[in-house]
């Protein structure tokens, strides 16, 4: 499963896990700070924020770490190819979410890693170990548990259908982003993948802004941004995109996207303390229950190597 990994010291193939690590702690981070920014900005407006203050902080590190670099059109079309995707992505999740309560929300976090393997398996060959597929049952159970303690999941039969679509195919576009990703992270690397997609993305979002607002009848001068709005703007654009999407992107410098995918399901338990700690939500027994499972599961996940 790990790329070179009979080159690498036996403490360097554990390291990879601190990148997608990162990524999925600063994106538990989004549900404490991102409902600032829906209630005030509309979804495809945030999205585009978003991927806007991202490309604006990602560029100038990528063009002075490669000031030289040349890429051909094929990889051209496929940095284009990975921002459609990506921008498509964030308009369906932002809108999904929107358009559901917090526990349908949830569904993206159970399912992305699920879209992710099966991609993984069809587009890229990855194979599928016992210990990979236990360890994603398990980390699978965890969320559950976890998820379960924190919203109603009965509310998943919801009459939300069009959010509850729209989530499905963020989190499978999500997947697909992370596994077509994974050809020009090694023909290049996780910070030009990141950040070239990202910025692919900007145009594509910003198209669907003044449709946006000719729909709801609003205007960017309607919107207040105040001291809480822009700092929502800024986790979303610099930590949750441009920090989180390079460090996703990271970890497939070393790893199959199968393994990788294991990582999304901490999401939930750094949420839950952002949540507690900002909102005052309590936490309960099963986030212990479901974390500790989650651990395991990751774990496992984490530790599989060649046969």
């Amino acid at each position: 499963m790990y790329r070179n990994s009979v080159s690498l010291p036996s403490i360097s193939t554990y390291l990879f896990a601190l990148a997608p690590l990162t990524a999925a702690a600063l994106w538990g981070g989004l549900y404490g700070v991102s409902k600032w920014g829906f209630d005030a900005i509309p979804p495809l407006t945030l999205a585009f924020l978003r991927v806007l203050v991202g490309a604006a902080a990602l560029l100038p590190i990528v063009r002075l770490r490669y000031p030289r670099r040349e890429f051909t059109r094929r990889d051209c079309l496929s940095f284009l190819t990975l921002g459609a995707v990506v921008a498509a992505s964030l308009a369906t999740q932002f809108l999904g979410t929107a358009f559901t309560t917090a526990s349908q929300g949830s569904l993206i976090t159970v399912l992305t890693p699920i879209f992710t393997i099966l991609l993984g398996v069809a587009l890229l060959g990855e194979e599928l170990s016992p210990r990979l597929v236990a360890g994603i049952v398990t980390a699978t159970a965890g969320t559950v548990i976890v998820l379960s303690g924190q919203y109603h999941l009965t509310e998943l039969a919801g009459v939300a259908t069009t959010g509850i679509l729209m989530l499905l195919l963020a989190s499978a576009t999500w997947a697909l982003y992370t596994v077509l990703g994974k050809p020009l992270i090694e023909r290049y690397s996780a910070l030009e993948t990141a950040t070239y997609s990202c910025t692919a993305a900007v145009p594509m979002l910003a198209v669907l802004v003044p449709v946006e607002f000719t729909r709801t009848g609003t205007s960017l001068r309607a919107i207040e941004f105040t001291p809480q709005v822009i700092l929502a703007v800024l986790y979303l654009g610099v930590l949750g995109t441009a920090a989180a999407w390079y460090c996703w992107y990271k970890g497939l410098e070393f790893v199959d996207a199968s393994v990788i995918s294991a990582f999304f399901f901490i999401q939930p338990i750094v949420g839950a303390v952002f949540g507690a700690t900002l909102l005052g939500e309590s936490l309960g027994s099963r986030f212990v229950l479901g974390g500790v499972v989650m651990a395991v599961g990751v774990y496992f996940v984490s530790t599989e190597s060649n046969p």
